[in-house]
């Protein structure tokens, strides 16, 4: 255990499961004094903050509903909290055939995936510490065309953009903004997104132990080790980057 976080106050949002669930476990193991973790499912959120302990605080919020995200700002307000660490990860993944998709498919992953990023930063931007750290969950989909994914891989390309524009708009206050694009990570965004059952999970896994360099998919603390980094003071210079952690996958 160490105390790279001490005293510090962060968000999470998708906080209750997989990759958001795991920096939040993280950044209280290293010490910060409350972690806020956002998610749609109270049960989700309930079953997070028995395993997080006192430090978490779960609220029940979408990041669709610009409403929610205000009433996660009052509450850190009223808790007399300033944010140190801001990690908008919420995001969904769906595979849509392209000639196939509806207006309705889009809407939801760019409202949830780019509405959702946009408004969580700015609705919380007036409790974000000048010199804090903002690190924005996109996608190695970013900068590919994986077959099905197109409305999710845009929506995860806005999410690069938004980092490098408010690294520059933010400039100001110190404010670190920084996008971390994971690769293909184990997490239950699997099953409740992707809808892949056991077979097809398992199949994806000896694709990645055959095609990824380092041999295997990641597992979500692999990818908040690198999340944590950015948010610490160890990046203190590191600054509207897109920091890829998939294995090695993306240079072959």
């Amino acid at each position: 255990m160490n105390d790279k976080f001490a005293n510090k106050v962060a968000v999470v949002t998708g906080g209750s499961t997989g990759i958001g669930f795991s920096i939040a476990e993280a950044l209280i193991t290293q010490g910060a004094k409350r972690v806020y973790i956002t998610g749609r499912s109270e049960t989700s959120l309930t079953r997070a903050v028995t395993a997080l302990g006192s430090a978490a605080i779960a609220v029940v919020s979408d990041v669709v509903n610009l409403r929610d995200i205000q009433q996660l700002r009052e509450l850190i307000e009223n808790n007399d909290d300033q944010l140190d660490v801001v990690f908008a990860n919420a995001g969904i993944c769906e595979k849509r055939v392209f000639g196939e998709t509806t207006e309705q498919d889009f809407d939801r992953t760019f409202d949830i995936n780019v509405k959702g990023v946009f408004f969580t930063v700015q609705t919380l931007l007036p409790l974000i510490k000048d010199g804090a750290s903002v690190i924005l969950t996109s996608s190695i989909c970013s900068s590919n065309g994986m077959l099905e994914l197109g409305a999710y891989n845009a929506s995860k390309a806005a999410v690069r953009s938004f980092a490098r524009t408010w690294a520059n708009e933010l400039r100001g206050r110190k404010i670190r903004v920084n996008a971390l694009s994971p690769g293909f990570t184990r997490t239950p965004l699997m099953e409740n997104s992707l809808k892949l059952n056991q077979q097809q999970i398992d199949e994806l896994a000896d694709w990645a132990a055959q095609t990824v360099p380092l041999g295997y998919m990641a597992q979500p603390e692999e990818i908040a080790s690198a999340a944590l980094f950015l948010a610490s003071d160890d990046a203190k210079y590191v600054n509207g980057i897109e920091l890829t952690v998939d294995g090695g996958i993306s240079q072959i």
